[in-house]
């Protein structure tokens, strides 16, 4: 199968993660949009099992999920672990600054 040709870092992919836009650069916009689903999906499972339907408390909930797994992954491959540690980080700054702005 062929390999999605990467964008530049300044171009911009809209993706939705738990019902909220983002516009996110990055190098490889196939990356972004399947960070943005992974995540999107963690906060949509931490939602169904919580009582609480406030967006940065779930996602902050996701993100301590998030963080598990990646605990797990780091000592299972620590170079593996490093790289997802930063995608992630980047995308959840991204999110919750944007949590931020909007109020929500």
């Amino acid at each position: 199968m062929a390999e999605e040709p990467r964008s530049n870092p300044g171009e911009y992919v809209t993706v939705e993660i738990y019902d909220q836009l983002y516009h996110l650069s990055g190098e490889d916009q196939r990356h972004i949009r399947d960070l943005a689903a992974y995540v999107d999906a963690k906060m949509r499972a931490v939602a169904a099992q919580g009582k609480t339907a406030d967006s940065l408390r779930v996602a902050v909930l996701a993100a301590l999920n998030l963080a598990d797994e990646l605990s797990q992954a780091k000592s299972a491959d620590p170079r593996e672990g490093r790289v997802r540690t930063t995608s992630l980080r980047v995308l959840l700054d991204e999110v919750l600054d944007g949590e931020r702005k909007t109020g929500a």
